[in-house]
C-alpha cells in the first residue's frame, strides 16, 4: 500500500519513483498518530522536534529536501511532506514560533513545553538517560506536498 501510494505520488508530481523516502507516524501511541497525522494533513502541523541523542547509530537526522509519507495508526498513508529546514538547537532555546508550527493543543509555548517536557523525560528514561534543558534537539520544518 505504501509503495503504491509513493508511485502514484511520484507520477502525479513528476518525481523519479526511485527518489528515497521514509514512511512513519508521529506520536507514541495510536491516538497521537491519528491526531498528529490529521494536523499535518490539514497543514496545521508544519514542524516537529526529536531528541538528537536518542537517534540510534544507524538512523540519520532529517535532511532538507527529503520526502516522508505520514502514516496513521493503521499504517495507512495520509499525506506526503517534504523537509524544508533542519536545525539542531538546545531544548531550552527552542522558540515559541517553532512550538506554534508544531500545531498541537492551543499552539502556545507553555502547552508545547509541558507536553514535550513529559515526552522527552519519558523517552530519555526509556533509554536509561536523564533529560536535561540543554539537550540537543533536531527541529524540522516541513511542507505538506500532497
Amino acid at each position: 500500500m505504501i509503495e503504491e501510494y509513493w508511485r502514484t505520488f511520484c507520477k502525479k508530481h513528476g518525481i523519479d519513483v526511485h527518489t528515497p523516502y521514509s514512511a512513519w507516524s508521529f506520536g507514541s501511541n495510536d491516538e497521537e498518530a491519528d491526531q498528529l497525522a490529521d494536523l499535518v494533513n490539514r497543514k496545521i502541523k508544519t514542524a516537529t522536534t526529536s531528541a538528537y541523542e536518542l537517534y540510534d547509530k544507524d538512523e540519520s537526522v532529517a535532511q532538507v529536501g527529503e520526502y516522508n509519507i505520514i502514516l496513521n495508526s493503521s499504517d495507512t498513508p495520509v499525506c506526503v511532506i517534504q523537509t524544508k529546514v533542519v536545525e539542531i538547537i538546545p531544548y531550552n532555546l527552542i522558540s515559541a514560533e517553532h512550538a506554534y508550527h508544531e500545531g498541537e493543543g492551543d499552539r502556545s509555548y507553555s502547552y508545547w513545553r509541558k507536553v514535550h517536557d513529559e515526552f522527552f523525560t519519558a523517552a530519555y528514561q526509556q533509554e536509561e538517560k536523564q533529560f536535561y534543558p540543554q539537550a540537543p534537539m533536531v527541529c524540522e520544518l516541513f511542507e505538506k506536498i500532497e
